[in-house]
């Protein structure tokens, strides 16, 4: 029995998983009180599995800050699980995010991904702020310079929409480590072997970041003739 049918059947979750299992989840604010409620049944059903930590997403421009921060806050004070904070590079200035960053530090967050960030409009091509943090390498590195915070970052093994090449992601992720960070998350794929792939293909062994790969469950709609799609085509093997 797998874990999606171990929670259709309201049994434990990984009941019958080995304990050398690590892993992490990622909650999104909720818009409402239902979903407020809906979001600490899935955390109490999910603490259990003592996960690495937490992560509680930002969204576009910096829309969800307020409500990022209090659900950040309340797993820190209500939970014994680790919240790691997204942060973007979107919509804010540099001293606005260094001051977010320092709120958190002060909270008692040691734990942050960080993310550039998308255009606030769907389909916008980004714009750094004009005072702010151009990319998540000076992100990254203005946050080391705030607290020795832990600091995850995001990794594409399709390849990011807006790089010109694989080569040119690896050259990334790479100052995005040298900038300070720890490990890097992955954006969903499709398939193991574009993750062993992209594993692969990783340079220079001493900046090497822990990798962890990313897990959704898919729902599919086949009654209604439709499948489930990647977000973005996977690229070409090169």
């Amino acid at each position: 029995m797998n874990a999606f049918e171990c929670l259709d059947r309201h049994l434990p979750l990984f009941a019958e998983a080995r304990g050398d299992i690590e892993v992490s989840f990622e909650f999104f604010p909720p818009k409402s009180d239902k979903m407020e409620q809906t979001l600490w049944e899935s955390i109490k059903t999910l603490e259990p599995l003592h996960p690495r930590f937490v992560s509680v997403t930002y969204g576009a421009g910096g829309s969800t800050r307020e409500r990022t921060h209090a659900t950040v806050d309340r797993i820190l004070r209500e939970t014994p699980l680790t919240p790691a904070a997204h942060l973007t590079c979107v919509g804010a200035s540099r001293g606005e995010i260094d001051s977010i960053a320092n709120e958190y530090w002060q909270l008692g967050v040691r734990n942050i991904v960080a993310l550039r960030g998308d255009a606030p409009e769907p389909g916008a091509k980004y714009q750094p702020h004009p005072d702010g943090y151009r990319d998540a390498t000076e992100l990254v590195a203005g946050l080391k310079k705030v607290a020795p915070f832990d600091i995850s970052v995001a990794a594409y093994p399709e390849v990011h929409p807006d790089s010109s090449s694989r080569a040119f992601d690896l050259e990334n992720l790479r100052r995005k480590v040298d900038a300070g960070a720890y490990r890097a998350i992955t954006q969903f794929f499709f398939s193991p072997e574009c993750f062993s792939a992209f594993a692969t293909r990783r340079q220079r062994p001493e900046s090497r970041p822990k990798s962890f790969p990313a897990s959704c469950r898919c729902r599919t709609s086949r009654r209604r003739g439709a499948s489930p799609k990647p977000a973005a085509p996977e690229s070409p093997p090169g």
